[in-house]
């Protein structure tokens, strides 16, 4: 979670069991109740906290994420969120360097669950700098591969499989992030002796 940073109570009720906070940027000035922006592990949050413990609250997964931009100035920068339905959430309080940081922030817990990695264009002007950073294309998380396609049910699938064939969709699964390097080394040992074993 971010160090130094006391999140408000009810946007901590809000996140999923085992959620982690990567990133919190608050507004100012501090005379008003202050509105967040909250990078987690699986989404991001703006949360805008009102009195008398109401709250406004929109989260994006980010499976539903399309484009961050930042354009940062002399004086002042423009951040904005836009979704795969089109919507677009413009920050325009935050300062340069919060918004760089939540940039990186959102690039880092993207490419943690892409098997494709998200890019950054980065353009520096004379007094300006713009960062537009863009998803991946493809909609495939390895945490939804995994959950589709663990190991074991691949193993079963192929049991009935010619052994080249096994082994050649093995190495794409691995490719894909599907499964892991140990659990590949595993099922690739076992259909090379059942091979070898064939021969025999």
């Amino acid at each position: 979670m971010t160090e130094g940073v006391k999140l408000p109570k009810k946007l901590l009720e809000n996140l999923d069991p085992g959620e982690e906070v990567v990133k919190a940027v608050r507004k100012r000035p501090a005379l008003e109740k202050p509105k967040w922006l909250v990078v987690t592990d699986r989404r991001i949050i703006i949360f805008d906290e009102k009195i008398l413990g109401r709250y406004e609250m929109t989260a994006i997964p980010y499976e539903k994420l399309k484009q961050v931009y930042l354009r940062s100035g002399v004086w002042r920068s423009e951040f904005k969120i836009e979704t795969e339905e089109g919507e677009t959430i413009e920050l325009p309080w935050m300062d340069k360097e919060a918004a760089r940081e939540a940039m990186l922030a959102i690039k880092e817990a993207l490419q943690r669950i892409s098997v494709e990695p998200p890019t950054i264009v980065r353009r520096k002007h004379l007094a300006s700098e713009e960062w537009i950073l863009n998803k991946p294309k493809e909609q495939i998380t390895r945490s939804i591969v995994a959950r589709q396609s663990p190991a074991q049910p691949v193993a079963q699938q192929a049991a009935r499989e010619d052994p080249l064939d096994k082994l050649e969709k093995l190495k794409k699964l691995l490719d894909e992030g599907a499964i892991t390097q140990e659990e590949y080394e595993a099922l690739r040992k076992k259909i090379l002796e059942e091979i070898l074993g064939g021969k025999k």
